[in-house]
């Protein structure tokens, strides 16, 4: 359980310490506006994975991608100052899916509230198909009735 712990700690430094210094800028001009989003370590804490995203248009998500890559060893470099652990974990930058997933979330989101809409019109005018109480109810006897079940309740089956 501690090395989950440390792992998370670290995970988490790493994130503040690259978020910090690509807020500080790069000398990159493809660099756009790129937001660290998670940073996942490995058990033995010698990779991680840095997941962002990038405000823009596919080109300019294209572009923040390779100045990352391009800028990987002075971002290590950065992290190894700044984390006083004897190891620097390697870096690798991962397109974050995060609003692609949110923009197709919120596409069947809308498809939805208009397959509902479009039900609850149809079902304005609808009437039932059967009855209106289709449930079936405890049959009433009328005085006759009762008579002709008691008159066969007392005969005997001669046949058998």
């Amino acid at each position: 359980m501690a090395g989950q712990e440390r792992q998370a700690r670290l995970s988490d430094r790493i994130r503040v310490i690259l978020a910090e210094r690509l807020e500080k800028g790069l000398r990159d001009p493809r660099l756009g506006f790129v937001t660290i989003t998670d940073v996942r370590v490995t058990g033995d804490l010698q990779h991680a994975s840095v997941f962002y995203t990038v405000y823009g248009s596919d080109e300019e998500r294209e572009a923040s991608g390779a100045a990352l890559k391009a800028a990987t060893g002075m971002l290590r470099t950065e992290v190894g100052r700044k984390l006083n652990t004897r190891l620097t974990p390697s870096l690798e930058f991962i397109a974050d899916a995060l609003p692609e997933n949110a923009s197709t979330l919120d596409a069947l989101l809308r498809e939805a509230r208009e397959r509902d809409q479009a039900v609850a019109g149809i079902a304005v005018g609808a009437q039932y198909a059967g009855d209106a109480d289709p449930y079936v109810k405890p049959r009433e006897f009328d005085e006759a009735d009762e008579a002709d079940d008691e008159d066969d309740a007392g005969e005997v089956d001669d046949e058998k």
